[in-house]
């Protein structure tokens, strides 16, 4: 958990990340919504390609949900963070992650250093699982 330290955000980049963070939410829930009633869609089409097509489209609209369900779930933590006083802490190391890092991904968890030692652990993790199958 983050330590108790002296917060490096200010209110006003708080506000600032929770207006991000919620405008975010908000586009990802309309966007959810649109492909809600493209999936609703009865498209039954006479053609095997065009049923194929459909099918293939259909399939990539749900990952396209699904990923935006879990993106959302983040969102809320975020914000859960931000209402907390734990955000742009890493829930690491419990230093403070940075602005700029947050700039590019307001749900980022983690401070940089803690991110590259986890993309490190599975990578090498992936490695030694191809090795063994081989």
């Amino acid at each position: 958990m983050a330590k108790k330290v002296e917060h490096y955000l200010t209110n006003e980049q708080l506000e600032y990340f929770r207006g991000k963070l919620l405008n975010w939410k908000s586009e990802l829930l309309k966007e959810s919504e649109e492909v809600k009633e493209v999936l609703e869609e009865k498209n039954f089409e006479p053609d095997v390609i065009d049923t194929a097509c459909n099918t293939v489209n259909q399939a990539f609209e749900l990952r396209t949900k699904d990923r935006a369900r879990k993106l959302i779930k983040k969102i809320d933590q975020a914000i859960a963070k931000i209402d907390d006083g734990t955000y742009g802490y890493c829930e690491e190391t419990g230093e403070p992650i940075g602005i700029r890092r947050l700039e590019a991904r307001p749900v980022a968890t983690l401070c940089i250093e803690a991110q590259e030692r986890h993309e490190k652990m599975e990578r090498d993790y992936r490695e030694d699982v191809l090795n063994d199958q081989q």
